[in-house]
C-alpha cells in the first residue's frame, strides 16, 4: 500500500506573501469548523482546549462575579498566587499601578498582551527594580474575554513569558449604544466609586466601527476611616516633638509644651515619658497621614474600525488612550535636625549635642490632604495593518504596525533647604568634627506652624518618566500538506522592535533647593529586537496530534546582543471523545529588565524595617520589639549591571480533560516551572532576617552571609547618634542560581437545565503550589520558600461560583478562599479564609438592564496584630470591608 502525502501550496503561499503573487487556480478553500486563535498558538483551531491549559475570563464574568475592573478580575486567579504591590499598598514606586504574579513568579515574569500585542511597560519599575504592565488602565466595557496561559510560551511570543500569557482581546464590533452607570461604596465607610462608561459601534457598508468611553472617580480611604487602625496601640507614641541630648540618649523634658499642643491630630497628642525620657508624641501621627486606598479619577478611550478591502484583504486601525490622576498619602510633613548630616548639632546655648524632631500636624497646614503625593499618568497605544487569505490560497496572514507608550508625572512634597534654619535659626558654623553649630531658641520648636509659614519650608518636586514600544510584525497560517490523519498546520512570524524608557526626576533635587543630600541621576536606556518564529500542529494518530514551536529572539542592549532560541512541543491524546489528556514541555527565557541594565545609582527608604538583630540582640520577640516595624524604614541604594545575563526558563506540564456532555466538563493539570540565571534582587527584609541568622551564629564567611553582611551597612556602635543602626542597605541585581515552583490545577463547570427552575451553573478553580524552591548562589542550601515565613505569596486558592438564571434574573454567588500566608511578625501562618461576593442581574426589557452586587458579603476584614500597626496583611487582604454597587445599562439602538 502506498501512502500518498497531499502537498498543500505552501510555498506558493510565502511567495505570495512577499511578493504579492496571485493564482486564481489556487484559490480553492476547504470547508473546516469555526476556528479561533487561542492565547498560546498562532494557529486557530476549533476548540479552546490544547496542549497547554488556558483560562477564560469573560466581560460577562466580570459583572457577575463581583469584580470591580479587569485587574480586579485578574488579581483574584487562582493561578495568580504572586504577592504583589499595588495602588492600594501603600508607600511604593508604583502606587498609581496594578500589577500581578502568576505562580509567584514576579509582575516581569508574566507577559501581557492586548489583542494579543505588547504594550508599553509602566515607565517606573515595581519596588524599584523590575519592569511590568500596568493593569490599571484597561476599559472593561470593551473587554470581550481574557484568556490566560499558564507556563513558558517563550516558544510563541518570546521573552516575558516565563511564568505565563495574559492575553486582554477587546471587543471587534458593536451595534448602537451602551450607556452604563455604577455607582458604589462601603458600608465601613469611605472609598465610594462612580463609573459611566458609553460603548457603541456601527457598520457603514464595509467598514465597521466602535468607541468606547470610560470616566472613574474613586475616593481615598484613608486608615483614620477603620476604627481598628485608626491609631497605633500598644506601642510609644510617634514623637510628634522632640528634644535629645544625643550624647545620653534622653529626651530633654519639654514641660507644658505639650498640653499647647493637645488639639494636634484630633487631640491625641500627650506628653509620653518612656526609658529615654519625655517627649510629645500621638498614636494618630502615622494613621493620620497614611491612605489604604489610592484617590483616583481616569478617563479611557478606545477605537477600532475595520474596512473590508476586497474579499481577501481587511484593513484594521485601533487606538487606546487613557489619563489617569492618582493621589495617596503615607508620611507626613516631618523634621529632623541636620537630617542631611549626621541628624545632630551642636547647641551652643546648652553646650550639648542635640537631635530635634517636628512632626507637623494637618491642623497647623490646612487638611492632610496638603501632603498629598499625586501622579498623573497618560498611556496610549495604536496598531493599524492588514489582514486577510493570502491571494491564491488558504493561508490565512496579519500584517500590522504597533506602537504604545506610557507618560507619567509625579509630584511630590518635599521640604526645602532652609527648614534647618526656621526651626534653629542660622547656621553660626561647625566644630572641629563638622558638626553644624546652632543657638536655636527651644520656643520655636513648640510653636504650632501656620498654613502660610508651612508653605515658605516646603515644596512639590516633579519628575517626569516616560516608556515606549515599537513593534512590526508579520504573520502567517494555513495547511502545508495532508498526512494520513489529517492535514498538517503550520505558522509563521518575523517581528522587530525597540523599545525604551526614561526617568527624569526634578533638577531641583541636584541643585539643593530641596533638604536633600542624595543626587537623584536620570536612567534611561533602550534595546533593539528581531524575532523570527515557526509553529506546526501535526496529527500524528487519529487521536493523537502534536504541537511543536520554535522562535529565536535577539535582543541588543547596552553595546552588546543577546539571542535565544526557545522551544515548545505537546503532545494531546483522545482515547475517547470524552476525555482528552495533555502534556506539553517548553523552554523560556528573560533578557534582564531594562531597569535592572540601565538604573543609574538609585537612593530611597523602604517604608518600614525590621531590625531582626538588634531584636535578638536585645532578647525582645520580635511582636513585641522596639526596633520593628520601624516607619519610615532603612535608606536603600540601588545601580544596575549592563553585565546580567538572560533568564533561562523549563516549563512542563500533564493533563486531563473529561467532558461526558456539554452540560459538565473537568480538568485537572500538573505545571512545573524553572528558572536558571534568575535576575533579582533580594528584598529588604530577608537581607535584615538573614543578616540577622548570621551575625547570631558568627557566620561572616559563607557565600550568602559575606554577600549579606556587605549589603547591609550598620554605624559603628562607637558612633555618638544611632549607634550600631542601619545605615544603608544596598540592593544591586545579580543573577541567581535558581528557582523553580510546581502545582496543580483543577477546574470544572456543571449545568443543570430545569424547565421550571431555571438553569444552574456551577463552577470551581482550584490552585495548590506543591513545591517552590530556590538558592541565590550555587553553593547555597536549597530553601524551601513555602515555609519560608517572609514569603508572602499565596500557597493555593480556590474560587467557586454558583449562578442561577432564570426568565429575566441571573443570580450569582460567588466565593474566593484564600490559603495560608505569614503573619505580620514572620513568625507563624495565618489561618486561611474565604470571602463571598453576590450579584443580582435583572433584565428590566430588552433595552435595560440593572444589577446589584455586593463584594464581601459579611463585611470580613482578615485580623492580623502580631506586626503591629497597620492590623491587617497588606496586600494578602483589603481592609475596605464590605462593597456594594448598582449598575445601570441602556441599550439605545435596535
Amino acid at each position: 500500500m502506498k501512502t500518498q502525502f497531499e502537498l498543500k501550496p505552501l510555498a506558493a503561499g510565502a511567495i505570495a506573501l512577499l511578493c504579492g503573487a496571485t493564482d486564481p487556480a489556487l484559490a480553492q478553500a476547504q470547508d473546516a469548523p469555526p476556528a479561533v486563535v487561542v492565547t498560546g498558538s498562532r494557529i486557530p483551531r476549533a476548540s479552546l482546549e490544547g496542549p497547554s491549559p488556558v483560562t477564560v475570563v469573560t466581560g460577562e464574568d466580570i459583572t457577575k462575579q463581583g469584580y470591580k475592573n479587569v485587574f480586579d478580575a485578574l488579581s483574584n486567579l487562582t493561578q495568580n498566587s504572586g504577592f504583589t504591590q499595588g495602588a492600594d499598598y501603600g508607600n511604593t514606586f508604583t502606587p498609581s499601578a496594578n500589577t500581578i504574579s502568576l505562580r509567584g513568579l514576579g509582575p516581569n515574569h508574566t507577559l501581557v498582551l492586548l489583542n494579543g500585542r505588547r504594550m508599553a511597560d509602566f515607565p517606573i519599575a515595581y519596588e524599584g527594580t523590575v519592569n511590568f504592565t500596568n493593569l490599571a488602565n484597561i476599559p472593561s466595557s470593551v473587554v470581550e474575554r481574557i484568556e490566560i496561559l499558564s507556563g513558558g510560551a517563550s516558544a510563541v511570543y518570546g521573552s516575558d513569558a516565563i511564568a505565563g500569557v495574559v492575553n486582554i482581546i477587546l471587543k471587534k464590533q458593536a451595534e448602537g449604544l451602551d450607556v452604563n452607570v455604577k455607582v458604589g461604596g462601603t458600608s465601613r465607610g469611605g472609598g465610594g466609586d462612580q463609573r459611566l462608561q458609553l460603548t457603541g459601534g456601527q457598520s457603514f457598508g464595509k467598514l465597521n466601527t466602535l468607541i468606547s468611553a470610560e470616566f472613574l472617580e474613586r475616593d481615598p480611604l484613608w486608615s483614620r476611616d477603620r476604627a481598628f487602625m485608626s491609631a497605633k496601640t500598644g506601642v510609644a507614641p510617634t514623637p510628634l516633638l522632640g528634644r535629645k541630648n544625643v550624647n545620653t540618649g534622653k529626651y530633654v523634658d519639654p514641660g507644658d509644651a505639650c498640653a499647647n499642643l493637645g488639639d494636634l491630630f484630633e487631640g491625641s497628642t500627650v506628653k509620653y515619658t518612656g526609658k529615654a525620657g519625655s517627649y510629645c508624641g500621638s498614636g494618630k501621627v502615622g494613621p493620620t497621614y497614611w491612605t489604604t486606598q489610592t484617590k483616583n479619577s481616569s478617563q479611557n478611550l478606545f477605537g477600532s474600525a475595520n474596512y473590508e478591502l476586497s474579499a481577501d484583504t481587511t484593513l484594521f486601525a485601533e487606538a487606546l488612550l487613557g489619563q489617569n490622576r492618582s493621589a495617596n498619602n503615607t508620611r507626613g510633613p516631618s523634621w529632623t535636625s541636620a537630617s542631611t548630616a549626621d541628624s545632630y548639632f551642636w547647641n551652643k546655648n546648652s553646650g550639648t549635642y542635640e537631635a530635634w524632631n517636628r512632626y507637623i500636624a494637618p491642623e497647623e497646614i490646612g487638611g492632610v490632604q496638603r501632603y498629598n503625593r499625586s501622579w498623573d499618568d497618560q498611556a496610549s497605544s495604536i496598531a493599524f495593518g492588514a489582514k486577510g487569505r493570502i491571494p491564491g490560497t488558504g493561508w490565512q496572514y496579519e500584517a500590522g504596525y504597533t506602537a504604545s507608550q506610557y507618560k507619567s508625572e509625579s509630584h511630590t512634597p518635599r521640604a526645602l533647604s532652609n527648614i534647618d534654619s526656621f526651626f534653629l535659626g542660622p547656621k553660626l558654623g561647625v566644630d572641629q568634627g563638622g558638626v553644624a553649630i546652632y543657638a536655636p531658641d527651644p520656643a520655636r520648636l513648640t510653636r504650632r506652624l501656620t498654613p502660610a509659614e508651612f508653605d515658605s519650608i516646603t515644596g512639590t518636586s516633579v519628575s517626569n518618566d516616560k516608556s515606549w514600544t515599537n513593534t512590526a510584525s508579520i504573520s502567517a497560517n494555513g495547511e502545508a500538506f495532508q498526512l494520513p490523519a489529517g492535514p498538517v498546520k503550520l505558522a509563521a512570524v518575523a517581528e522587530v522592535g525597540k523599545q525604551g524608557f526614561s526617568n527624569t526626576p526634578d533638577p531641583l533635587i541636584n541643585q539643593g533647593y530641596f533638604n536633600t543630600l542624595t543626587p537623584s541621576d536620570v536612567t534611561a536606556g533602550t534595546r533593539k529586537r528581531y524575532a523570527l518564529g515557526v509553529e506546526a500542529n501535526v496529527p500524528l494518530l487519529k487521536k493523537l496530534d502534536a504541537t511543536l514551536a520554535g522562535r529565536y529572539d535577539r535582543y541588543s542592549f547596552a553595546g552588546r546582543s543577546d539571542g535565544k532560541l526557545a522551544y515548545n512541543a505537546g503532545l494531546e491524546w483522545r482515547p475517547a471523545a470524552q476525555l482528552l489528556v495533555r502534556g506539553n514541555h517548553s523552554t523560556s527565557f528573560r533578557a534582564p529588565d531594562m531597569n535592572y541594565i540601565f538604573k543609574a545609582r538609585g537612593t530611597g527608604y523602604y517604608s518600614s524595617t525590621t531590625d531582626y538583630y538588634r531584636c535578638a540582640k536585645a532578647g525582645q520577640p520580635v511582636e513585641k520589639c522596639e526596633f520593628a516595624n520601624v516607619s519610615p524604614g532603612a535608606d536603600y541604594e540601588q545601580s544596575g549591571s549592563k553585565d546580567l545575563r538572560s533568564e533561562k526558563g523549563r516549563s512542563s506540564g500533564l493533563g486531563a480533560v473529561w467532558s461526558p456532555s456539554a452540560n459538565f466538563d473537568l480538568t485537572l493539570d500538573y505545571w512545573n516551572i524553572k528558572i536558571d540565571d534568575l535576575v533579582t534582587n533580594l528584598s529588604a527584609d530577608k537581607l535584615l532576617r538573614d543578616e540577622a541568622d548570621c551575625r547570631k551564629i558568627n557566620d561572616l564567611t559563607s557565600p550568602t552571609c559575606a554577600d549579606t553582611i556587605a549589603r547591609v551597612v550598620r554605624n559603628p556602635l562607637t558612633a555618638l547618634n544611632k549607634p550600631g543602626e542601619i545605615r544603608l542597605i544596598r540592593v544591586s541585581p545579580i543573577n541567581a542560581a535558581s528557582t523553580s515552583v510546581s502545582g496543580i490545577d483543577i477546574s470544572g463547570k456543571y449545568v443543570l437545565r430545569t424547565q421550571a427552575y431555571g438553569v444552574w451553573i456551577a463552577k470551581g478553580a482550584y490552585s495548590k503550589t506543591l513545591n517552590k524552591k530556590s538558592r541565590q548562589f550555587a553553593g547555597d542550601e536549597l530553601i524551601d520558600d513555602l515555609e519560608d515565613l517572609s514569603n508572602a505569596d499565596w500557597r493555593d486558592k480556590l474560587n467557586a461560583s454558583l449562578t442561577w438564571n432564570v426568565g429575566d434574573w441571573s443570580n450569582t454567588l460567588f466565593l474566593q478562599r484564600y490559603g495560608k500566608v505569614p503573619n505580620g511578625a514572620g513568625t507563624a501562618f495565618l489561618s486561611p479564609t474565604t470571602l463571598a461576593n453576590a450579584s443580582i442581574v435583572y433584565q428590566l426589557n430588552q433595552r435595560t438592564t440593572v444589577s446589584v452586587a455586593v463584594n464581601n458579603l459579611f463585611n470580613k476584614v482578615k485580623a492580623d496584630t502580631s506586626g503591629g500597626w497597620p492590623y491587617y496583611p497588606v496586600g494578602n487582604y483589603s481592609p475596605t470591608g464590605r462593597q456594594g454597587w448598582v449598575e445601570l445599562n441602556y441599550h439605545f439602538g435596535s
